[in-house]
């Protein structure tokens, strides 16, 4: 009983941590706006490494006061799971921005929730099981869930640069969803190899950001006003420091297929947002990004991926699986 009541609050705290990356998005896209105005530059990666680098690195620089004295016995395991995770997650937050420059971001949004097929094939091939009938029907609602929300026009697909991209952003994804339960790590200490993870993804990030740069002043003139600085707050403390701290903490009380799932919850809380969030920021930066509208596929596409969690969490199917098909957990 135990046992299934701390699964029930790593679900609902998953899922809080979605809500708070798809908080993410809108502050980004406002944020980006903001910038143009105060440093109007040709392209768009300098602004991108730059904010993973102040976003990650502040994130980490207040991790290490708050864990100053764990980080004093910190273990070969803990730098190397937190390693990994920044490998994982800078390279796939890159290759996924560049994308962006060769497709539409609802291809890319459609794609980058490739994990949730990516898991369960991972745990078929290397445990040598078949996921079970639910997790397969709960996978099949997701992917036609997100379709439907990106409005993806199965006519017109084609798998050029930036699709591949978005497909290897979403592999480098799934390896840091699979580096918070592997075994080898079950002992590490969660705020710890967290404050690895951070000044690992921001120290990743540096050379592009000394790449790119017009000059060494635009560091600070893209964040020279105080819309620009509150939205980098709200980055660094609600959509980083909260987020994935709670992710490291609790995903371990969950399978990896069933984060995956969780998680492919992000583009309806999006789409939420997005009705009343540009509104507020454009008032508070006078920057215009008009808010969206309520639609048809919002409802349909969020409810079948809603479905598909719900579908997981309930006990239909349980125990009802044909031989070959073992459930994931």
């Amino acid at each position: 009983m135990a046992q299934r009541g701390h699964r029930l609050k790593a679900i609902e705290v998953l899922t809080a941590c979605t809500a708070l990356w798809a908080l993410s998005f809108p502050v980004m896209k406002a944020l980006a706006l903001e910038q143009q105005r105060l440093l109007p530059v040709n392209g768009s990666w300098f602004f991108t490494s730059l904010g993973i680098f102040y976003r990650f690195g502040l994130a980490g620089l207040a991790m290490l006061l708050l864990y100053r004295r764990e980080l004093k016995t910190l273990t070969r395991r803990e730098l190397e799971q937190g390693a990994w995770l920044a490998c994982f997650g800078v390279s796939g937050i890159l290759f996924q921005m560049d994308a962006l420059a060769y497709t539409a971001a609802s291809t890319c949004a459609f794609l980058t929730q490739g994990y949730c097929v990516f898991i369960p094939l991972w745990v078929a091939v290397t445990q040598g099981r078949r996921p079970s009938l639910k997790v397969f029907l709960s996978v099949a609602l997701v992917v036609a869930g997100v379709a439907v929300l990106a409005h993806i026009h199965w006519g017109e697909f084609r798998l050029g640069r930036g699709e591949l991209e978005t497909l290897l952003a979403s592999l480098l994804f799934t390896g840091q969803i699979l580096s918070l339960e592997h075994p080898r790590y079950a002992a590490n200490r969660p705020g710890v190899f967290s404050t690895v993870m951070f000044l690992g993804m921001a120290l990743g990030c540096l050379p592009l950001v000394l790449a790119t740069m017009p000059a060494p002043a635009a560091c600070w003139q893209a964040y020279a006003s105080v819309p620009a600085a509150g939205m980098l707050a709200i980055l660094v403390v609600f959509c980083t420091l909260m987020a994935y701290t709670l992710m490291n903490r609790w995903q371990r009380q969950v399978t990896a297929t069933e984060a995956g799932l969780i998680y492919c919850v992000e583009p309806v809380i999006t789409s939420i947002f997005a009705l009343f969030l540009p509104g507020l920021f454009s008032w508070w930066a006078g920057i215009d990004y008009p808010n969206e509208t309520m639609t048809v596929r919002l409802v349909f596409g969020g409810g079948l991926i809603l479905g598909a969690n719900l579908l997981l969490q309930s006990r239909w199917l349980d125990g009802q699986n044909k031989p070959g098909w073992v459930a994931d957990g």
